[in-house]
């Protein structure tokens, strides 16, 4: 995620899907380590028993655990009450390692604070839980909505999607403060991610 006050974000999603849980290790895959750590984020996504769908959010003093359910739609059936998931977890750290030029500060407002109408293009980096493995990027653009002097920090409208190569992506929107903790709606997904909805949490551990 971009931020005003760092270049150096980290993050963890927490992903599952029963059908592709063994299909994340593509050669495209590189390894590394990284030690340094600024935000954290957790999704977690699984698939139900009869594809319904449903989402709870779960939350510990350490960190924060947002679980999400897959579903397809089946035409011309009521919706049955959804069986106990079988969740599967997949951690991924988003790092930004200053090799991509990223975050571009836009300016728009033409003023010397950070205002309404400012943008924050970015893009980082996905690694494996262990660090060990590169998985994609995320990339997406947030707009500056709310300049919040007194908690010297900023609210913005955040627009972003994690891609994970050939296997799909997903997307997420929502608020984005510098200042606290926030939450972003999960909107949707591509290939093994197709119909998966939910929420992501942003975890600033400064």
């Amino acid at each position: 995620m971009a931020s005003t006050s760092s270049l150096q974000p980290i993050s963890s999603l927490k992903l599952s899907n029963p059908r592709s849980q063994s299909h994340f290790h593509s050669q495209q895959q590189l390894g590394f380590t990284h030690s340094q750590a600024f935000a954290i984020q957790h999704l977690k996504l699984s698939k139900a028993t009869r594809d319904q769908d449903r989402f709870s959010t779960e939350r510990s003093s350490k960190d924060f655990t947002t679980r999400a359910f897959f579903f397809s739609k089946k035409h011309g059936s009521p919706r049955e009450a959804p069986k106990q998931a079988k969740v599967q977890e997949l951690n991924v750290y988003e790092i930004n390692e200053r090799d991509r030029g990223s975050p571009a500060f836009l300016k728009l407002s033409q003023k010397t604070q950070n205002s309404l109408g400012d943008l924050v293009p970015f893009s980082n980096k996905l690694y494996s839980g262990d660090l060990q493995k590169r998985l994609g990027i995320t990339s997406g653009l947030c707009v500056l909505i709310q300049n919040v002097p007194e908690k010297k920090g900023d609210r913005y409208e955040a627009i972003y999607s994690f891609y994970f190569g050939d296997y799909g992506h997903i997307s997420v929107q929502g608020a984005y403060l510098t200042y606290d903790d926030t939450y972003l709606a999960v909107t949707g997904g591509s290939g093994i991610f197709e119909g998966v909805y939910g929420q992501l949490n942003f975890w600033d551990s400064r």
